[in-house]
């Protein structure tokens, strides 16, 4: 049986998305909403498990792997957790992404224990701002997050969700930030998911428009991972005289279903082959049946990925004023 995932579209799943918790220390409108219900802790997926997972993946093709939440870090033991994972699966490409409040020391050991790639939210300079943000005062903690990751030699990528009448206004920070630091600065478009989270079309500050703004303020060249060749989602560009780099990820106005090579793990076990289907393939019961157990989960995992959708077909269907799927991003793992 061929090892490679490949669905009826021609794209090959290489890259599996994996929560660890549904839990979060900030309290995001567009990621949680209002009167979210936790995950049971039984429901959860154990450490052991998701490393089984792991390796059932890397049979399958996976090469890279990214641990997301709610936030990971609130889960106790995540730190070891991550170094095991990372000694135990060294060819595959690890990373993390974290709204980085909680990283404190960690970084330094997970840096050591070859953890080189992450992933920071921070959707605004304005301390301010942050807190009517997230629901809380943190953030010069995640600027010291950011900075002490750079110093530990980690590869860092800082990702702001766009949206007009928030953080339309702070570009220029933006700009100076990626100019003066060497790291990515990322862009991404508010996508339609999920309930209660504030999202309307107007409030989207749409990639073309930040790129045209962005341009006034620094001369723009797109780099190699910018070109149609580009591995993940993110058009890049290189600021002429600068450290870093400044990044679009448009998933609203200019989708990029036709290469999209992921598959999400929930922290309950779902198998979700898109970000906009709320279909499932429920993985955790099979995978702790005594009769069934991995080979099981092996063949869900084929059908599941052989059948994977068009996400921008879904978003088309979108009934009006509602999420295109119901499911809250923090429960996804985004």
């Amino acid at each position: 049986m061929h090892k490679c995932l490949e669905d009826e579209h021609g794209r090959i799943a290489s890259y599996m998305r994996i929560s660890v918790t549904d839990r979060c220390n900030l309290r995001c409108v567009y990621c949680a909403g209002e009167g979210f219900d936790f995950i049971p802790h039984p429901n959860i997926l154990r450490y052991e498990e998701i490393l089984d997972l792991i390796e059932l993946g890397v049979k399958l093709g996976m090469e890279k792997v990214r641990f997301t939440g709610g936030e990971p870090f609130v889960r106790k033991g995540f730190a070891d957790f991550l170094a095991k994972a990372s000694s135990r699966f060294p060819e595959l490409e690890m990373c993390v992404t974290t709204n980085g409040t909680l990283l404190g020391d960690h970084v330094k050991k997970l840096a050591a224990a070859g953890v080189q790639r992450m992933n920071i939210s921070l959707d605004t300079f304005d301390p301010a701002k942050f807190e009517e943000i997230t629901g809380h005062d943190l953030f010069h903690t995640v600027r010291a997050s950011i900075d002490r990751c750079l110093d530990a030699g980690m590869t860092v990528k800082v990702n702001a969700v766009a949206m007009k009448g928030v953080n339309d206004d702070e570009l220029p920070s933006f700009v100076e930030f990626a100019a003066t630091h060497a790291l990515d600065m990322r862009f991404i478009e508010f996508m339609p998911v999920g309930l209660d989270n504030g999202w309307r079309d107007d409030v989207v500050w749409k990639a073309e428009d930040i790129l045209t703004q962005a341009r006034e303020l620094a001369d723009l060249t797109p780099s190699v991972e910018g070109s149609i060749s580009r591995k993940g989602p993110a058009r890049m560009f290189d600021i002429v005289g600068g450290k870093g780099r400044l990044g679009l990820i448009s998933p609203y106005t200019n989708h990029f279903c036709a290469t999209c090579n992921r598959l999400r793990l929930t922290s309950d076990g779902n198998l979700r082959t898109c970000l906009f289907s709320d279909k499932v393939y429920r993985l955790r019961s099979v995978l702790r049946h005594a009769k069934l157990g991995l080979p099981v989960v092996e063949r869900i995992i084929r059908v599941a990925s052989k059948t994977k959708p068009l996400g921008y077909k879904l978003l088309e269907r979108k009934p009006e004023g509602q999420g295109v799927c119901q499911t809250r991003m923090a429960s996804i793992g985004g």
